[in-house]
């Protein structure tokens, strides 16, 4: 019997010829017949792929006998075996798109100059000493239906809006303060520390592994809220049975951890929506256009 799985990973480390990789990859996916996403750069690998269990296996074999793969972070999920419509590999400028590739150092050993990192028992220990600001890493939409509690979120809609947030002064109350960023998996957290490193924030820890890694360690017994959002077809996962529904509905703000995309073709805008409000999504702009107003 089949058996999906969802392989979802990351790598800081120099690449001499993202194109030459980028073939090759493309080329090891099909045919083990894997779907997903694959982004490369000269600074490394981020990658999210779903499969059989045993044709994923063999992909994380083979990429890992690449020596400067040899130290992938994985991390495994349950898939349902159509969690994306298609394999896309593309070399880009950043691994994540910040919009500062000038500001990432990345060495052999991964990004310089980072946060210090965290397992999800270090962060347990952290928290039981000192009184920490989780900061959120990833963006509005991702963080309505699940965070860490009491966490920052800052209102970006995509990662290219982080730099200007935090140079607008909004956060230069915690320069001093002791901060935990935190994403889906860690690799946007690789980024975010490093840049507010950068900007003079003293004392900056990143959770290893990110919410996926906390959720396999404390499932919904610690500190975590809420459902995660993915970027598949699934849409949002919870770690057990037992999570709670903190998002609302942009409507009716009846709890829901389901999101949808804007009804109007031409918007990209999510919105967080329950059942019932589902097939007339329409973000605040559309919604008065619809109305004449």
């Amino acid at each position: 019997m089949a058996v999906p799985k969802i392989l979802l990973y990351y790598l800081f480390t120099p690449l001499a010829d993202p194109e030459a990789i980028r073939l090759w990859q493309r080329d090891l996916c099909e045919s083990l017949g894997l779907r997903g996403r694959i982004l490369l750069s000269k600074d490394g690998i981020n990658g999210t792929v779903g499969g059989e269990l045993s044709d994923v296996k063999k992909y994380l074999r083979k990429t890992r006998e690449y020596a400067p793969f040899k130290n992938l972070d994985v991390k495994w999920s349950e898939g349902t075996g159509a969690d994306f419509p298609k394999l896309s590999v593309k070399v880009r400028d950043e691994l994540v798109s910040f919009g500062a590739p000038g500001e990432l150092l990345v060495d052999e050993n991964g990004v310089r100059g980072g946060g210090t990192r965290l397992t999800p028992e270090q962060l347990h220990e952290l928290v039981a000493e000192k009184q920490v600001t989780f900061f959120d890493g990833r963006n509005r939409i991702e963080a309505a239906i699940g965070r860490f509690e009491n966490a920052v979120v800052p209102d970006v809609a995509n990662t290219r809006e982080f730099v200007a947030e935090l140079d607008s002064g909004r956060y230069d109350h915690l320069k001093n303060e002791p901060i935990v960023t935190y994403c889906t998996g860690g690799i946007r957290c690789e980024v975010l520390s490093s840049l507010m490193v950068n900007r003079g924030f003293a004392e900056v820890y990143q959770l290893d592994g990110g919410i996926v890694r906390y959720g396999e360690t404390f499932g919904d017994g610690g500190l975590w809220q809420g459902s995660l959002y993915v970027f598949d077809d699934r849409l949002s996962i919870d770690f057990t049975d037992e999570a709670d529904v903190v998002g609302r509905c942009y409507r009716c703000v009846a709890p829901t951890n389901t999101t949808a995309n804007c009804a109007a073709p031409s918007c990209r805008e999510q919105l967080v929506v329950c059942a019932e409000h589902e097939a007339d999504t329409a973000c605040a702009l559309h919604a008065l256009s619809a109305t004449g107003r």
